[in-house]
């Protein structure tokens, strides 16, 4: 593939950065008070769709909350995005709670639970 064929890739990479940074301070909504760290940006080929995972902690009404938050704040975060990365248009942000560190810490449990002699 050409190096044009690689740019939502690039670009996804570039917005994980500018969303980590925005989500580590320059958002003042409560519900974004917990610890959130954005593990990857998906974008897709056509740039006109980007998934944001985010692992956040905290039980599940505190990352319900934040996720709240950042559906509210996307047009702002987005707004951000165009201005920073000079983009002509931004993708439109769709934020997914990342479960897979919780998923693998479960399947590291029931390998030792095989492996453990009974």
């Amino acid at each position: 593939m050409t190096v044009a064929g690689h740019r939502h890739e690039r670009i996804a990479g570039e917005m994980q950065q500018e969303i980590s940074s925005m989500l580590a301070g320059e958002l003042k909504d409560p519900r974004l008070a917990v610890l959130t760290i954005v593990t990857e940006v998906r974008v897709s080929p056509d740039l006109k769709h980007a998934r944001v995972y985010v692992n956040v902690a905290g039980d599940e009404a505190e990352q319900a909350a934040a996720l709240e938050g950042m559906v509210a704040a996307s047009g702002f975060i987005r707004h951000e995005l165009c201005e920073r990365l000079q983009l002509r248009r931004t993708p439109e942000l769709h934020f997914v709670l990342d479960c897979s560190e919780e998923y693998g810490r479960r399947i590291e449990d029931l390998l030792r639970q095989t492996k453990s002699p009974d």
